[in-house]
């Protein structure tokens, strides 16, 4: 079997494990049923939110997904949305790497409040609120994404635009192995984001016991951070970013989260 059919055994074999309702720190993602699509022209995509990698539990809608490769961006508008998750297929027109996107979504309201470290933290999210801290509205935003290739890989689909929270790839992620180093930078509105924490998700650990990868992980003062996955198989890189929302936003603070979903192979 095609190690790069991995990612959809994964999420599909886990869905009987789905919990039930949703809670504030889910984490969106997209799983392709491939990777690696061969001579193949499209993928089959599920879109969720979870709190376990890539189990579904609470639908992702979204009117912004959309696919960018050769030719440009292509929405998606054929989506079927049930009450766990939303599947479509994403066409892979022709030879090349694609990104296939979540695009942005304005998500729920909420209270956030500054923590004794300096950080930002949702309540309701596991951190306790020190007496007396001042609560400001804030509102969620996601962006999940994720690369699949048809052939040979390229790298125009890895640019960056410069608008919002965003990963750029230095390690393609068709050449992620397990064992090696794969590097990543992450930005916003077009600049470095350092001292970031990256949480990485592996697909097995609801299984193992192993689910989230031992060992911080902080983008330093270009925005850069390594990941070695220890084993092959499927995984989820997570990154939070609060900071003040735009003039006219709906809310004066907003919560950034950006997942991409990658494969490591052997």
């Amino acid at each position: 079997m095609n190690r790069r059919r991995m990612g959809w055994i994964a999420g599909v074999g886990l869905l009987a494990l789905a919990a039930p309702g949703a809670a504030l720190a889910h984490m969106p993602y997209l799983l392709p049923n491939l990777f690696d699509t061969v001579e193949r022209d499209h993928v089959t995509v599920q879109a969720s939110f979870t709190e376990e990698p890539f189990v579904p539990e609470v639908v992702m809608k979204s009117k912004a997904f959309h696919v960018l490769g050769a030719g440009g961006r292509t929405p998606i508008t054929a989506v079927t949305y049930l009450r766990d998750l939303a599947v479509f297929e994403a066409a892979i027109p022709a030879k090349g790497t694609f990104r296939i996107s979540s695009g942005e979504r304005f998500g729920r309201k909420g209270k956030m409040f500054k923590a004794a470290n300096g950080r930002w933290e949702m309540t309701g999210e596991g951190a306790e609120r020190p007496a007396g801290v001042e609560l400001v509205d804030v509102q969620s935003m996601t962006l999940a994404e994720v690369y699949v290739s048809r052939g040979a890989p390229t790298s125009e689909a890895l640019a960056v635009t410069g608008k919002g929270l965003e990963l750029k790839p230095i390690t393609h992620p068709s050449a992620i192995f397990a064992g090696q180093s794969a590097r990543f930078e992450l930005s916003f509105e077009g600049k470095p984001v350092p001292g970031a924490d990256v949480e990485v998700y592996r697909s097995a650990g609801t299984y193992d016991g192993r689910k989230k990868l031992d060992g911080a992980i902080r983008t330093d003062a270009k925005g850069g951070f390594a990941i070695t996955p220890p084993d092959a198989g499927t995984y989820l890189a997570l990154i939070r970013h609060r900071t003040t929302a735009p003039a006219g936003a709906e809310t004066p603070y907003r919560s950034y989260s950006y997942t991409l979903t990658f494969e490591a192979t052997e």
